[in-house]
């Protein structure tokens, strides 16, 4: 049943943090006239620091497990799955897993561009 609870603390939160993406991405696109991706780019960054935040909080216990997975994993997921990649990389470090996490950014990264290429291609 708690697995069921999160699933639906998770999944209010991802609402949350999706349409905030979205928002952010339209108002970052009509302010910025910039070629690159700066709205992902910018969100990205913003929910890897927004996310450190939480995990430290958590930590410290000033948050609970069910606070940090609304958070973390709800609302910063579904802001970007960039921060969600960051939080792992950070854990596995702590744990003094370098070289998985040196393996899991690097095959995330190039598989990740793969598939996009690969799906972009195949599309056409």
């Amino acid at each position: 049943m708690e697995t069921i609870k999160y699933a639906l603390i998770t999944g209010a939160g991802s609402f949350i943090g999706g349409a905030s993406r979205y928002l952010v991405s339209v108002a970052v696109q009509l302010a910025s006239k910039v070629g690159y991706p700066i709205s992902t780019f910018l969100v990205n960054i913003a929910g890897s620091f927004l996310i450190g935040l939480i995990l430290s909080a958590w930590e410290q216990d000033i948050i609970s497990d069910t606070s940090r997975i609304f958070l973390a994993t709800g609302i910063m997921g579904g802001f970007t799955t960039f921060s969600s990649f960051s939080q792992e990389i950070m854990l596995m470090l702590k744990a003094g897993q370098t070289g998985p996490a040196l393996l899991y950014i690097f095959s995330s990264i190039i598989l990740g561009l793969g598939a996009c290429i690969f799906g972009y291609y195949l599309g056409k």
